[in-house]
């Protein structure tokens, strides 16, 4: 894996927007971008969770969007997956990371953990979850053996290794619909079925980038061990988690920098 990112490391995609990054919970915006500006992008799926913001980040250009909307107010149900992908899927992006906030059901994976996923099991329901659909469109079925590019994963865990900071490789996320946060039963399920992390917003949206090409991965940030789980077996300490992120989302800034350099030189 390392050797393979060395490789990706060496080389520059010309004639594409370099990066695109969708901000979960805890990453609404990129305090180190250098913003040249906003921009509205209208879909055949409706609007996406809100402007796109362009922008350079040590001098390579950037695009980032907000899963939950600027002000954090689309809750992970209803969010239009299918707009936000289609918006950056009309940028051509070279890669696109997707930062989530996720539950800790692995007892190593505890709060302020970072992991790159490398599998996930789908517990959503009645969401928009494909654009193969309508009387015109043929049937139509993807590959999703393998949900994440291993070359977008592979450029995490490297760009993490060059900034020093330690990451998890691989871990099967659960994807629940949310909004509330799962019974400890539930998560008793999800570890039988393999679970490592708990989360509510990589459904679709995994599948949805894979429809369209695009080379997708997932940085994790573990913001609380999972119900049923830690210290707090009773209930989750919904207060601590906003300062798990806060001091964790330090870390996702330093290693989307470092994705920057790395691809960039």
């Amino acid at each position: 894996m390392a050797e393979f990112a060395g490789d990706l490391c060496s080389k520059k995609l010309k004639g594409k927007t370099m990066l695109a990054i969708i901000g979960g919970s805890g990453l609404t915006q990129l305090s180190c971008l250098e913003i040249s500006h906003r921009q509205i992008i209208r879909t055949p799926y409706g609007e996406p969770s809100g402007p796109l913001t362009f922008g350079k980040l040590h001098g390579e250009d950037i695009v980032f969007l907000a899963r939950h909307g600027h002000g954090h107010t689309i809750p992970p149900h209803a969010i239009n997956y299918r707009a936000n992908l289609w918006a950056l899927h009309s940028l051509k992006p070279a890669h696109v990371i997707s930062v989530a906030s996720v539950g800790g059901i692995r007892a190593d994976l505890t709060p302020g953990k970072l992991v790159v996923p490398n599998q996930i099991i789908d517990y959503t329901y009645g969401r928009n979850f494909t654009f193969f659909e309508g009387k015109d469109q043929p049937v139509t079925h993807i590959d999703f053996t393998q949900p994440y590019s291993q070359q977008t994963r592979a450029l995490l865990l490297q760009a993490a290794s060059n900034a020093y900071e330690a990451i998890f490789d691989g871990g099967v996320y659960a994807a629940t619909q949310g909004p509330r946060l799962e019974t400890a039963a539930e998560i008793n399920r999800l570890e039988r079925d393999g679970a490592d992390i708990v989360g509510m917003t990589g459904m679709p949206e995994t599948a949805l980038a894979r429809e369209l090409g695009l080379s997708y991965a997932t940085l994790a940030v573990v913001a609380n061990q999972a119900a049923g789980r830690g210290v707090n077996v009773n209930a989750i300490p919904l207060k601590e988690i906003h300062t798990v992120l806060e001091q964790a989302m330090v870390r996702v800034r330093n290693i989307l920098e470092h994705v920057v350099n790395c691809h960039g030189h």
